[in-house]
């Protein structure tokens, strides 16, 4: 028998079972293809219209605006900090035994307020001894305006000579004089009673009590007793860059502001945690030059803060003129604004309505509008909502707005 007659049967037969078995078990390919959906037949030429799954997507609607165009004052944003208008050391100015403190540590009190009282009764002691003196020089003045009238007459009927005239003119003038001094001593004594009060010289905070009553104050050794803090109104201290002098200087075309000017000058004001600038104050002294070692020059301002929003030393934003103003500035809500590495940038509803992405260079805030200074024209639609939607270079159908809808918040 031939040898290749079994061999070949021997390959059919495992053909035909390998063909059952893939018939029995489908491979992977054949169970992805026998999952994926059905897709029906295209439609004939006689129906109405194709199924909705095929129906072209209509494009995204999103809100658009105008640039605002107005006036705007040019500023310059700089940092610094809040001081005190007064902040005083209060110390005994006489020696004596602290007997009470009038006041709770950290307390609010006024101008005139009584706060701490040194052992009084020495000084009230030495205020009487003066009076005394004074009375006492005050008779001898009366006397010797008594006797020298007198002592004249009798010169005149050679019953009294000339030197016990002179010597009368000389005890009325000694007398005057010790008046003048006792009066003066009671001055000196009512004073230094005074000073065993010690008073709130201003409105203000006072801090703790730094000397406890019993001790010994005063003296040669003034340690102070306390300290009182004035809150409004408030410094905000900051300095300004030479550059931005001489751009001010060039704005004003080198005019030299007045110091009555210079207290016309508005300052805003705002701490680090609040948008905007709420605070408002006038520009209260401004250095008379610039420091060397800082190339800076020192800007202080002033405003009320009754209800203590400033504290000293807090770190505020200042917002001070650069005295110029550009009266047809280009506004966008700053919400609108987006960033890359290539910088910030508008999404723009250009030509066939289709979205470009527009880098712009950036002005102030002004509320929560933006000035932007170049790369953006009156004519132009900036999206300002819906931002996800208007993706570079898709086609969308821009629906025009207010800039007052989008600030407040309203959907358009």
């Amino acid at each position: 028998m031939n040898l290749y007659v079994p061999i070949a049967l021997s390959v059919i037969v495992g053909i035909a079972a390998g063909y059952g078995a893939a018939k029995t078990y489908p491979r992977p390919f054949d169970m992805a293809a026998a999952a994926e959906p059905k897709i029906p037949a295209p439609p004939s030429a006689g129906s109405a219209q194709m199924p909705a799954q095929f129906s072209p997507q209509a494009n995204q609607s999103v809100p658009v605006i105008k640039p605002r165009s107005q006036s705007v004052s040019s500023y310059a944003e700089i940092t610094g900090n809040a001081a005190a208008v007064n902040a005083v050391k209060l110390v005994a100015r006489v020696e004596g035994y602290l007997e009470k403190i009038h006041y709770e540590d950290g307390q609010f009190v006024k101008k005139g307020d009584l706060l701490f009282t040194i052992q009084q009764d020495q000084y009230k002691d030495q205020l009487q001894q003066a009076q005394a003196q004074v009375l006492a020089a005050q008779a001898q003045l009366a006397h010797a305006k008594v006797e020298l009238p007198r002592y004249t007459a009798l010169v005149k009927k050679d019953a009294a000579t000339q030197t016990e005239v002179d010597h009368w003119y000389y005890e009325r003038a000694t007398a005057e004089a010790q008046v003048l001094g006792a009066q003066a001593q009671v001055s000196l004594a009512k004073l230094n009673l005074g000073y065993t009060e010690v008073r709130a010289p201003f409105d203000g905070i006072v801090g703790k009590h730094l000397v406890d009553p019993g001790n010994v104050v005063g003296g040669t050794q003034q340690s102070a007793l306390a300290e009182i803090t004035q809150l409004d109104p408030i410094y905000v201290v900051a300095n300004l860059s030479e550059q931005e002098v001489l751009k001010i200087r060039a704005n004003l075309n080198q005019h030299r502001l007045t110091f009555e000017d210079l207290r016309k000058v508005p300052v805003d004001v705002a701490l680090s945690d609040q948008t905007g600038f709420p605070l408002q104050g006038t520009i209260e002294y401004v250095s008379p030059g610039i420091d060397p070692s800082t190339g800076t020059l020192l800007v202080r301002g002033i405003l009320a803060n009754a209800d203590r929003t400033l504290l000293p030393g807090f770190f505020v934003k200042m917002r001070l003129p650069m005295g110029r103003v550009d009266r047809n500035a280009l506004l966008v809500p700053d919400s609108a604004l987006q960033a890359d590495q290539g910088g910030r940038y508008l999404l723009i509803v250009g030509k066939d309505d289709v979205v470009e992405q527009r880098y712009v260079q950036l002005g102030q805030l002004d509320g929560t509008l933006r000035v932007i200074t170049s790369g953006l024209k009156p004519e132009d639609r900036v999206v300002v909502g819906e931002l996800w939607r208007a993706a570079p270079g898709t086609k969308v159908m821009p629906q025009l707005t207010s800039i007052e809808a989008t600030s407040a918040g309203a959907k358009p």
